[in-house]
């Protein structure tokens, strides 16, 4: 997906305009309704800080949570403004409502460089529908239309989608970013090329790995999912996790890198264990040798070896997903080489969302990582080669 052509912020004058950013301030709160991690709403400020700065005024909305049913004060984008607040050291007024009447009074009397943010958007079934009336009086508030929430961008709802049904629409900085590293990383290349996957599922994962086929010079597949290829070559996995009805996809999966002369490299030995649990009895054994009743739970060191080996000598790399169960410490061992040896490559290196991104950040390699991506599910369909929806709305420029 090309992002060449679309129309940015930085293309609009938002000057006495009321413009209407999509955000994805998705934070996670604690008990107290503190925010733990504000990676998102830092990820914004980019586009935020120029519209205001260049005599916007700005209405904020995102959603937060999954709400079931109306208004709930546990999913209220409080916490949210405040925090985007203190950050840029000024009020950000908060509406009672998304559409109701003390959110068109506030964005009505907004003045140029004040910011608005409107409550969570879920609390009206409407959103997630693409309600086109619900739409519509979003979009009734505003001139101008920035969808800045690459977390949501593969979601065709009405403020991540449908907004640009009505008004003149473009990309925030934050979008532009993911679309342009991830973009050209897909596209154009600096080779070798080594794409690491790993997670749980062949299933979540096929059409990623197709898509890839075409474009790397090494796979690489750990995490879970490698037991189905094991199995599928003919050995046996003990209690792993093995997708059964998909030996003969992980076969063909392997049939065609060879075809394509990609590089496809598989676990040699994993770390097994008796149980699911993290005092579990363990041991270190090849990958043609598992013995019955013992599940893999990480990858072992002649296989981080080899991983790590790729990755040193790669140009461009894109991860995402563990290489074991990365919440037991013990079996995090996998997953924090891989990460180690992604920051020492000096290669230009994506990592997509979820766990991966939280293994990077928790190691404190992130500032050594070129891109990490704000959106797991996103970054992913994009991997895919699948077009988001809440891009492909925005206008082209001329």
């Amino acid at each position: 997906m090309s992002m060449k052509n679309k129309m940015t912020v930085s293309d609009l004058d938002v000057k006495g305009k009321r413009v209407i950013v999509r955000v994805d301030f998705n934070v996670p709160l604690d008990a107290e309704g503190n925010i733990t991690d504000d990676k998102r709403i830092q990820g914004a400020l980019p586009t935020i800080r120029h519209i205001i700065e260049n005599g916007g005024k700005l209405i904020l909305v995102s959603h937060l949570g999954r709400p079931k049913d109306g208004f709930e004060a546990k999913f209220s984008m409080k916490p949210a403004a405040e925090h985007l607040g203190k950050l840029l050291g000024k009020e950000v007024i908060l509406a009672a409502d998304v559409i109701g009447e003390d959110a068109k009074a506030k964005a009505a009397a907004l003045k140029e460089g004040e910011i608005l943010m409107l409550e969570n958007v879920r609390f009206h079934k409407e959103e997630t529908k693409n309600d086109p009336a619900f739409a519509k009086e979003l979009a009734s508030m505003a001139e101008i239309y920035v969808n800045d929430a690459f977390g949501t961008a593969h979601r065709a709802h009405a403020s991540t989608a449908g907004l640009a049904d009505y008004l003149p629409s473009a990309c925030g900085f934050l979008i532009k970013k993911e679309l342009d590293f991830m973009g050209k990383a897909l596209d154009n290349p600096e080779r070798p090329f080594v794409a690491i996957l790993g997670g749980a599922k062949v299933s979540d994962k096929i059409s990623v790995i197709e898509n890839l086929l075409d474009k790397v010079d090494t796979l690489i597949i750990g995490g879970g999912m490698a037991y189905t290829f094991i199995k599928a070559q003919g050995h046996d996995v003990g209690t792993s996790i093995c997708e059964m009805d998909k030996l003969d996809l992980a076969n063909s999966l392997i049939a065609k890198a060879k075809e394509k002369g990609v590089n496809l490299l598989l676990p040699v030995d994993n770390v097994v264990g008796k149980e699911f649990a993290a005092d579990t009895e363990a041991k270190t054994v090849p990958s043609d040798s598992i013995p019955d009743g013992w599940m893999g739970l990480d990858i072992g060191e002649a296989t981080i070896k080899i991983f790590s080996d790729a990755i040193k000598d790669a140009k461009t790399i894109v991860w995402n997903g563990p290489m074991g169960v990365f919440e037991m410490e013990r079996f995090a061992i996998g997953t924090k080489k891989v990460a180690e040896a992604l920051a020492n490559s000096g290669a230009i290196s994506i990592v997509g969302g979820g766990d991966s991104a939280a293994a990077v950040e928790q190691l404190g390699y992130a500032d050594r990582i070129t891109h990490i991506s704000t959106g797991g599910g996103a970054s992913l369909e994009f991997l895919e080669g699948k077009e988001l929806p809440g891009i492909a709305v925005l206008n082209e420029n001329k």
